[in-house]
């Protein structure tokens, strides 16, 4: 028998970090989560994507990244979370893509999920959810709720195996890019989007719980993110259902 086989190394992992007017935290974001990433025997890169900021957040990217070459920044002209987010995929070199926000991030996250990630018969996606047994949402009582009424409408009107679409998630960048690609949604909803083409695809989605504590205040108005939100699902559902009909798949009914 041959010596054994040596340990098969870990693919490298693309941070992708959305940022718009994210000056006064970004900095120690980047220095906390590059910092706590170093120490893992790990390939990885952090793609900070500004957009549409009319604050310091580009130079607060670019300055981290000249100290830290492990750091990159990407621009976009126009503030939106979900294109800033499709943005930072397509534009990932790692083989997994972990999901963070400047304010909400989490290094054991990447633990939790690259092994998930790795395997051959592992999940596409794992997202992080606020909903799943074990998690610990510590938001105020509103948005727990109105994050289990998004839940809700997942599963009952999607069929969405898994009870959120948000926050951090993980993901395999070759089967997603081309799912990512093709998403319509931006905003609240790039995300969703993102799952729910996945699922649809065959492709595995799963989730693991998460701690979910505030670094600030939402800087969105609740009631204005709500009717946003809704609207957007009509949208997406109407979307969906087009793009996997027979007609709109090029098959043939009777």
């Amino acid at each position: 028998m041959g010596p054994p086989n040596p340990a098969r190394p870990a693919p490298m992992v693309s941070v992708v970090m959305p940022a718009h007017n994210e000056a006064a935290l970004l900095p120690s974001t980047l220095t906390e989560l590059s910092a706590a990433l170093h120490t893992r025997d790990l390939a990885f890169e952090i793609i900070v994507v500004e957009n549409g900021s009319n604050d310091a957040t580009l130079a607060c990217a670019r300055d981290a990244g000249a100290a830290d070459p492990s750091i990159r920044a990407v621009s976009r002209p126009v503030a939106d979370y979900g294109a800033a987010m499709r943005a930072g995929i397509l534009d990932a070199e790692g083989g997994v893509v972990v999901v963070f926000d400047v304010d909400y991030y989490d290094a054991a996250f990447v633990d939790r999920v690259l092994p998930l990630l790795t395997v051959a018969d592992g999940p596409a996606i794992v997202v992080g959810s606020k909903r799943a047994p074990g998690a610990v949402d510590r938001r105020p009582w509103y948005r727990r709720s109105i994050t289990a009424g998004f839940s809700f409408v997942l599963r009952t009107a999607f069929g969405l195996p898994v009870s959120d679409t948000h926050g951090m998630k993980g993901l395999r960048r070759v089967p997603l890019e081309p799912i990512a690609d093709a998403c319509r949604f931006g905003t609240d909803l790039f995300d969703t989007e993102l799952v729910l083409r996945a699922h649809r695809a065959g492709l595995a989605v799963a989730e693991v719980p998460v701690t979910v504590q505030e670094r600030r205040p939402s800087r969105t108005p609740i009631a204005r993110r709500v009717g946003r939100t809704v609207v957007g699902l009509v949208r997406l559902w109407f979307v969906l259902r087009r793009d996997t009909s027979p007609r709109s798949a090029g098959v043939s009914t009777p």
